[in-house]
């Protein structure tokens, strides 16, 4: 095992490193979504602006638009049910009357209402989106490797154009390969899905699979850090974390942000990332690594 702890320890050391210059802006690594555009509403059809555009394009949603719960009925369609809205802030003028003047005068009050992403939401058709590009995909050897040879591997499918794993079915879900612009980012992104998938009750049971995180609580953050810090340590064994580790150390940047205060974090995450990363290379403690 001295080795395989070896490589923990270098990528957390590397990412913590990166973590101490400052952070990195990261971004999806594959084409095929239009989150990266700026978020609008889907029935007034403009763009949000101001502190709005941060608040919803950090929900790390897959689509640009966002209706309001009433705004999706009206529509046709249906919020469902679990999902968490976003609050978005805006400006109303409310009149009052002067204590000392008695005269009228228009003060800006600061408002919110809850929307909820196209994602969220079934029964609505999305607008057409630009074709994604397509990339020449070359599998990388190793890392496939790792994914073939993962003991009680989840169901691995490509039907969205996103990245998610799905405890209540036990299914991770890619992107197609080809939206993908290098290779390594698609094992990458593999990767963090499946040492989520290790947390399922039948495999290290860090969490009840029909238990719901929401995003930006504490306990969404800390295993998304563990995903992350998993995938860096998968990429390592992989051989291509030279091309990932900054979209890694940067992605990990942001949950850390989520959870300040606990100086203890990247310790348990490290070592809850490690065993996920044991699970899925068949890893024993006690026995030789490779």
């Amino acid at each position: 095992m001295s080795g395989q702890i070896n490589i923990y320890e270098m990528i957390t050391a590397r990412i913590i490193t990166m973590l101490e210059q400052g952070t990195i802006p990261w971004r999806k690594p594959w084409d095929g979504d239009t989150s990266t555009e700026y978020p609008m509403n889907l029935t007034s059809k403009r763009e949000y602006r101001g502190i709005n555009v941060f608040l919803l394009m950090a929900m790390g949603r897959n689509s640009r638009f966002w209706l309001s719960f009433k705004q999706a009925q009206d529509k046709g369609g249906h919020v469902r049910k679990g999902e968490k809205g976003t609050p978005v802030i805006f400006w109303k003028r409310h009149e009052v009357e002067d204590r000392d003047t008695k005269a009228k005068k228009q003060v800006p009050i600061l408002r919110y209402y809850t929307v909820f992403n196209l994602d969220q939401i079934d029964g609505i058709e999305a607008p057409d989106a630009p074709e994604p590009i397509s990339h020449d995909f070359v599998p990388i050897k190793e890392a496939a490797r790792i994914i073939a040879g993962m003991g009680q591997r989840p169901a691995i499918i490509h039907k969205e154009p996103r990245a998610y794993y799905r405890p209540s079915t036990d299914i991770v879900n890619l992107p197609p390969p080809e939206l993908f612009e290098k290779a390594e980012e698609y094992y990458s992104t593999a990767f963090h899905e499946l040492t989520h998938a290790t947390g399922h009750e039948s495999r290290l049971n860090r969490r009840p699979s029909s238990e719901i995180r929401h995003f930006g609580d504490r306990e969404y953050s800390q295993e998304e850090l563990v995903a992350e810090m998993g995938a860096a340590f998968l990429c390592a064994k992989a051989r291509i974390e030279q091309v990932t580790i900054e979209n890694n150390a940067a992605y990990i940047q942001g949950w850390l942000s989520a959870l300040k205060g606990t100086p203890k974090l990247v310790v348990h995450a490290a070592a809850q990332a490690q065993r996920a990363a044991d699970f899925i290379l068949g890893v024993h403690h006690g026995e030789a690594s490779e």
